[in-house]
């Protein structure tokens, strides 16, 4: 992958609106359990314990963007999400930080739940469940970051206008160089790429904190 152009970033910019970050759900924040919807099952994947405490003190929103094509294929039902994500909030809320949205997309196109078995805008690797959430929660896309476990999470976030970092902890395994799919980033664990994110964000929440301060 070294070397790779990575395209320019398609989304546009919104001035005076923050970024945020951006987190794929299983692999990167939670460890990687197939169709897990149990909060009794649901573990903080390596460094992500570190990482919520490092993006808690940012103050920018928070945002876990995730598929769930379990949904569509019948592995569980639209009830079970909402004991999922309150699980999900609390260990946010453990480490100091606060989950501020949790957006997934429910479809398949190989499903076999009739409502939820289509081809969509909203499945990653289209960018769909991002500028929902950017739009729903006024974040500025182009300041924001996805960080994701697979090249699926990379091609969504730079076609939203992301910057971009893979957590590469051995799910993927198709490391075909295509447009959108080449991260800015590649570290092991969501630790790192929360360094990442502090080191470029934090800077500009400082100067935004100064200009409120000074306007007020």
């Amino acid at each position: 992958m070294a070397g790779a152009a990575v395209p320019a970033r398609a989304g546009s910019g919104h001035p005076g609106l923050p970024g945020a970050v951006l987190l794929d759900k299983d692999g990167t924040v939670l460890q990687d359990v197939r169709y897990n919807v149990d909060p009794d099952k649901m573990r903080l994947a390596p460094g992500a314990a570190r990482a919520l405490r490092r993006l808690g003190k940012l103050g920018v929103p928070l945002v876990v963007v995730s598929n769930q094509p379990g949904l569509a294929l019948g592995r569980f039902t639209p009830e079970a999400l909402a004991p999922m994500r309150q699980r999900l909030g609390e260990l946010f809320a453990t480490h100091g930080a606060r989950l501020s949205g949790f957006f997934f997309c429910p479809h398949h196109p190989e499903g076999v739940v009739p409502r939820f078995t289509r081809t969509c805008l909203c499945r990653k690797p289209l960018p769909g469940l991002l500028r929902n959430a950017a739009t729903l929660l006024h974040f500025d896309l182009r300041r924001s970051w996805m960080i994701g476990d697979i090249l699926d999470d990379i091609e969504a976030g730079q076609r939203a206008g992301c910057h971009t970092i893979l957590v590469d902890c051995g799910n993927e395994t198709e490391w075909v160089r295509a447009p959108y799919r080449t991260p800015e980033h590649v570290v092991a664990d969501l630790d790192q790429a929360a360094r990442i994110v502090v080191r470029h964000l934090g800077g500009t929440v400082r100067h935004a904190e100064r200009c409120r301060a000074e306007a007020s």
